[in-house]
């Protein structure tokens, strides 16, 4: 994978886990399932390990959680809620257990707890007395559900025996569990539903979920949620993990009955080879088990990376399989262009959700499976995600029923000629604005939070505004009136009036989101901060030339050629300028938070080896809070490398060329 193809996989898998992550967090109502989430998460991280320069503040892996939902107040945590870092692998556990070694010098204690799938929450009590309960939010801020976990009969509202175990000194405590459902229940709920003609719910996660962020605590209370205890802070006189698990039991918590405690990786192991035998008897889900390092002093010598602890990891059940029917392949239209084959499938019911799309990449990817319509294929949902066709079963192919998968020389919405580069794996359509699946694409994108964040602008509402003719382009956003949206279906006075209040609102932005909006192919969130940083003024931009632009640090010659060929175009140049004349206007963020060093501001670093004193992450966030500019790889442009412990060969080139070297002492004086 090169640069390009890493930037490009990079944004499609960082949009992706947006959409999930809203859905999981804000809306209750996931499309997916855990495991393929996880799988997608640890792509991303292989590739931004691989690309570094590529990683934004924005990604999904520099973060805990999702976005807070609008309804609920917000809570500020008193200590972060961290999410877990996952294993997949018996490799992976045991490479977890090495590095546990390597720092503490010493074999560890593990507690085995079952990864209960529901919904994080923090409860905080004073003086013994539940004052606030809160969902996890984005690890610093979550939602309060205080009235709402009232209802939950696991939770109580006075700790029990709370002065025999606690200081009368220290009169807060939080305490970390899950809330689920059980699987009795959701049966129960299912059953009602069927029965009275309502929506039914896929999955005691989402059932959770839902129930726990109802507005009417009386429609949680009649969920009959459950609640297990795994974690808590400022709690004393224990010294473990374990000890914490018990102590809460004494206080009135449940605390799940598998809970163990381990002298070794290999009983670890064990536990979770039992556990996932046992899984389909038990009455709540679990998506794997968690291993931690039962010692709270080893745990704080271990420490935390930027989003989860060092002395915690979960091991994640395997992906789930299943066979079904490959019925058909139809190919969808994307804002570039991009011709996208999906299959459609038998309908089949895997790990609590209803199959019967599965994405196949492209013309290549169907044929290195060598898949035909008719076919029998595995389909794997190996997480929240839309499921993938992993391989056809040639063996239980009937030549008589099958038929070829043949890319059409036409597009499937406006019949323009599609197309193929040389070189290139994605097909594209040549439509153009004349191709209204890309014009939704394109103003879909546009909107976007990242973007324009028009707060309101929906997929469907999208669909209705171009299906009606009433928009064309993204310029027409702005010349929408009320009339037009309420004679929309299912558009109120109300959302109405709201939505155009953000289209107004989002005149106002930063240059560089204006630029990430306008959807030039390969310029995402950072390549549209370069931008901006380097041109501040939009005209100037808009007339820089390919040689111009490839002298950015960051910005190669493919991405220079399609930054120049968009503002050429003479449409772009139209939209653009309506777009300014409309009162669309730019206001930059301020430096006020960055720190100026002579020796780093706009200077380039490389990181290589391990550090100790902080994480590889937590120093790029430093130096860029000074200006300064991250590098993937050492060059002649290279400042400085900042070396760790087992440098690779990173160190031998800066050697030859000359380069400053730190050490981790060097950059803490030189930060200082």
């Amino acid at each position: 994978m090169d640069v390009k193809q890493a930037r490009i996989r990079i944004e499609e898998l960082t949009a992706l886990l947006q959409k999930y992550d809203y859905e999981y967090y804000v809306l209750a109502t996931p499309s997916v399932l855990d495991s393929e989430y996880d799988v997608l998460i640890k792509e991303l991280q292989q590739i931004e390990q691989q690309f570094p320069e590529l990683i934004s503040k924005y990604s999904p892996t520099q973060r805990v959680g999702g976005a807070l939902s609008k309804v609920f107040n917000q809570i500020v945590h008193k200590t972060a809620m961290l999410s877990l870092s996952n294993a997949f692998s018996e490799l992976e556990v045991r490479d977890f257990d090495k590095k546990n070694y390597d720092k503490l010098q010493t074999t560890t204690t593990y507690v085995c707890e079952p990864k209960i799938d529901g919904l994080a929450v923090n409860l905080l009590y004073k003086n013994g007395i539940l004052e606030l309960a809160a969902t996890r939010g984005d690890g610093n801020i979550g939602e309060d559900v205080t009235l709402n976990c009232r209802t939950i009969k696991d939770i109580p509202l006075k700790l029990l025996n709370y002065f025999n175990v606690h200081k009368d000194d220290s009169e807060e405590i939080e305490v970390r569990g899950e809330v689920y459902m059980k699987k009795t229940v959701f049966e129960q709920l299912t059953n009602h539903a069927k029965l009275h003609g309502n929506k039914i719910l896929v999955n005691t996660r989402n059932a959770a979920a839902g129930s726990l962020r109802q507005l009417d605590p009386s429609v949680t209370a009649s969920r009959k949620l459950s609640f297990f205890a795994y974690g808590a802070n400022n709690l004393d006189g224990c010294y473990g993990q374990f000890a914490i698990l018990q102590k809460l039991k004494s206080l009135g918590f449940s605390v799940c009955d598998y809970i163990i405690k381990t002298n070794s990786i290999d009983d670890c192991l064990n536990f979770y080879k039992k556990m996932l035998q046992n899984r389909s008897s038990l009455d709540y889900d679990i998506d794997g088990v968690v291993y931690k390092v039962d010692n709270l002093k080893d745990q704080e010598q271990l420490g935390f990376i930027a989003k989860a602890p060092r002395w915690a990891i979960a091991h994640k059940f395997p992906a789930q399989e299943v066979v079904t029917k490959l019925l058909d392949v139809e190919f969808q239209v994307g804002r570039t262009g991009s011709i996208t084959p999906v299959a459609r499938l038998e309908p089949v019911f895997v790990a609590g959700v209803m199959v019967k799309n599965a994405t196949l990449h492209n013309m290549d990817e169907i044929a290195h499976k060598n898949l035909m319509i008719g076919d029998w294929v595995i389909i794997k949902r190996a997480g929240d995600v839309i499921p993938e066709v992993v391989m056809a079963l040639v063996e239980r192919r009937n030549l008589q029923e099958v038929r070829t998968i043949v890319l059409p020389k036409c597009c499937p919405i406006c019949k323009a000629k599609i197309t193929k580069a040389i070189g290139e794996v994605i097909a594209r359509c040549t439509g153009g604005l004349n191709c209204s699946a890309q014009v939704k694409e394109q103003i879909k994108h546009f909107a976007s939070k990242k973007a324009m964040d028009i707060d309101g602008l929906g997929d469907k509402l999208i669909e209705q505004l171009v299906d009606n003719n009433i928009i064309a382009n993204v310029a027409d956003l702005y010349n929408i009136t009320l009339e037009q949206l309420i004679a929309l279906d299912r558009v109120g006075e109300k959302s109405a009036s709201n939505l155009l209040e953000a289209i107004v609102n989002s005149k106002k932005t930063m240059l560089a989101k204006f630029l990430y909006a306008l959807g030039i192919n390969e310029v995402g969130e950072e390549t549209a901060k370069l931008l901006a940083k380097t041109y501040p003024k939009l005209p100037d931009l808009m007339q820089s030339k390919v040689e111009e632009l490839s002298k950015i640090y960051g910005i190669g010659s493919v991405v220079a050629e399609h930054i120049y060929s968009f503002f050429q175009e003479d449409h772009n140049k139209q939209i653009i300028n309506r777009l300014i004349n409309i009162g669309i206007n730019f206001t930059e963020a301020t430096n006020n938070n960055l720190l100026f060093n002579n020796k780093i501001s706009n200077k380039i670093f490389v990181l290589t080896g391990s550090l100790t004193k902080f994480s590889r992450e937590e120093a790029k966030l430093l130096l860029e809070k000074y200006g300064a500019k991250i590098g993937s790889s050492v060059s002649k442009k290279t400042d400085y490398l900042v070396v760790g412990a087992n440098p690779g060969s990173k160190l031998q080139e800066a050697q030859n060329l000359h380069i400053i070297i730190l050490t981790e002492e060097d950059f803490l004086n030189l930060i200082q």
